[in-house]
């Protein structure tokens, strides 16, 4: 239904756009948007974002609404809401028309119609949630449309201005009113928790200014820019300070469009939306979780796909719930059970896996260390290395830590006293004791000397960093070598990047970095026993048929000719056994040895 006045139709068709925006960001304006181009999104690649709007239409709608005489207020501005067929006490925001909402009205119905629609059918995913909260906080329902402006009710949004979510706080504001924001979590993406906070900063900007057209323009523009203003020019109306210059053009068309936006939201079939394919709000239940664990390894646990829980959960941005501490993560309806009964069996196993990289001009180590989060020693020693001078087109071996989680059946759980200063739960691999850090030690050398993975230390202490560590510190360490598991599902995360891998008893799946000793066994490489201590005398050792190979830690200082000498076998036997390209070995990584 067009509700333009006739007179009004031809000039104002002339000034349609292509797109609306919704890339407010409070306290922080700009006369146009920057190009997508120039916008850092984010350092971490595993974030589901997206534009909010693609700048060159919003410029179209700046300059349609900047036209000479857009803004001109007085008398004879408004049009009867009566002869437009607008019933005024069906809403609870104020509804006037002028020719700035006329324009809206008439945008959305046109050239912005698909948007309109997606954002009408993703209205109810969140408006039952919004609307309820706004209801109890005392404030107008239709406040509910504010996200629909904002942010097209998309609450991965994130504009140009770095605005965020729903509601499309900053960093300081959401910050401000009780938001976390931090590298783990940006609860700015939280429809829950950011709505909380949207009612709770338009209660307080009403509060001040007691008008809700200048509380949504303070919501975009910022309370100072619009108190200013209206001491500027003596002002006590929105209308007022639209038409002067101190107020940006964005703040402007902010209260127009909201208007428009909240007529035909509250009306669709009226004005031609009809067979929109509503989406289905998402439903949830929580679960407290261990601090680091994967959404990969949960989604496993719940028989559920990662995607789903990233979207229950779309505020954590690595894939991870935060490390140290419990998290309550939400998981899908009717899977509490099965996650709460399988958590406790994922066991993480570390593995050394290898990236070829080819040195290019003017590279140094220290910038190749830098891009692959490795020390220098570590490169040298991978690579059989004495010198940091790396030459052009140079072929290194860049080690990769692989922490495997395997779901493991319950006659293969191991049994112990656990000891986790961080979690009172019982999700550690194997029995775990208490060690208390030294004076001068670090995190290194305590893996070294247990022979056991720097990351393996790490994942059962929930440390996010090896250096951050203080003399009289408990930390659990392992009392024995993990056993081998046999395993129904193998989760493995490399760097920030988790991969899933399921495997059964029938169907085996092959690890892309080193074989597991399940894969081993099952091809029958060797027999042969585990070997001896050193500090114990040999023995004699009767062979078993289908005797499994067994796992050999390297220690610092081995190369591959003494570990085939130590279990008489040759160095490309071990090669072809653990898939190695080369004859580079890391310090904690695990081979599959037998003896010849």
């Amino acid at each position: 239904m067009k509700i333009l006045p006739t007179l009004l139709t031809h000039c104002l068709l002339a000034l349609l756009c292509l797109s609306f925006t919704a890339c407010s960001s409070h306290n922080k304006q700009s006369a146009l948007p920057t190009p997508a181009s120039e916008v850092a999104l984010t350092d971490n690649q595993d974030e589901e974002i997206s534009l909010v709007e693609p700048e060159e239409f919003a410029k179209e709608e700046l300059e349609a609404l900047n036209a000479p005489g857009a803004w001109e207020y007085g008398i004879g501005q408004t049009y009867s809401l009566e002869k437009l067929g607008i019933i005024p006490h069906k809403y609870d925001f104020p509804i006037m028309v002028n020719k700035q909402v006329l324009y809206y009205l008439e945008l959305f119905q046109g050239k912005q119609r698909n948007y309109f629609t997606q954002w009408l059918a993703r209205s109810s995913m969140y408006r039952p949630h919004i609307e309820a909260e706004l209801k109890k906080a005392g404030l107008p329902t239709d406040l509910v449309f504010l996200a629909m402006i904002e942010s097209g009710y998309n609450p991965s949004a994130y504009s140009p201005a770095k605005a965020c979510g729903l509601w499309q706080f900053i960093e300081g504001t959401g910050s401000r009113y009780g938001l976390r924001i931090d590298s783990w979590v940006d609860e700015r993406r939280q429809p829950e928790k950011a709505t909380r906070a949207a009612i709770q900063y338009l209660s307080s900007l009403y509060a001040q200014f007691g008008d809700w057209y200048l509380a949504v323009a303070a919501y975009n523009a910022g309370e100072k820019k619009i108190d200013t203003a209206l001491k500027t020019n003596n002002a006590n109306d929105f209308w007022e300070i639209a038409v002067t210059e101190d107020i940006f053009m964005e703040t402007k068309r902010y209260v127009p469009k909201l208007i428009a936006a909240i007529i035909i939201a509250r009306n669709p079939e009226k004005y031609g939306f009809t067979d929109i394919d509503y989406k289905k709000p998402h439903e949830y239940e929580t679960i407290t979780v261990p601090g680091g664990v994967s959404l990969d390894a949960v989604a496993a646990t719940a028989n559920a796909s990662t995607k789903e829980l990233r979207a229950l959960n779309n505020e954590l941005r690595k894939g991870l719930v935060p490390p140290k501490n419990e998290y309550s993560l939400r998981i899908p309806v009717g899977t509490r059970e099965l996650v709460a009964g399988n958590l406790d069996k994922l066991r993480p196993v570390t593995t050394i896996a290898y990236t070829t990289h080819t040195v290019k001009k003017d590279e140094t180590i220290d910038s190749i260390c830098g891009l692959y989060n490795i020390n220098k020693t570590t490169l040298l020693k991978a690579n059989n290395l004495r010198s940091a001078q790396l030459p052009k087109g140079l072929r290194l071996q860049i080690p990769t830590t692989i922490t495997k989680y395997v779901i493991a059946k319950d006659r293969d759980r191991q049994s112990g006293d656990r000891v986790a200063k961080n979690s009172g739960k019982d999700n550690h691999p194997h029995q775990l004791v208490k060690y208390i850090l030294k004076s001068g030690e670090t995190l290194a050398s305590i893996a070294k000397r247990h022979n056991i993975s720097l990351q393996q230390i790490m994942s059962w202490n929930n440390l996010s960093q090896a250096s951050k560590l203080k003399p009289g510190q408990q930390l659990a360490l392992s009392a024995s070598p993990p056993a081998p598991i046999k395993a129904e599902a193998t989760l493995a995360a490399t760097a920030t990047k988790i991969a899933v891998a399921k495997t059964t008893d029938n169907e085996p799946k092959k690890s892309a970095a080193i074989p597991t000793l399940e894969t081993a066994k099952k091809k029958s490489i060797a027999k042969a026993p585990a070997p001896q201590p050193a500090n114990e005398p040999k023995k004699s050792v009767q062979p078993v048929k289908d005797q499994p190979p067994t796992w050999y830690v390297v220690k610092n200082g081995d190369t591959l000719d003494a570990i085939a000498k130590k279990f008489q076998s040759s160095p490309q036997s071990i090669r072809t056994w653990n898939k190695l390209s080369g004859n580079a070995l890391q310090t904690g990584n695990k081979l599959i040895v037998k003896k010849g």
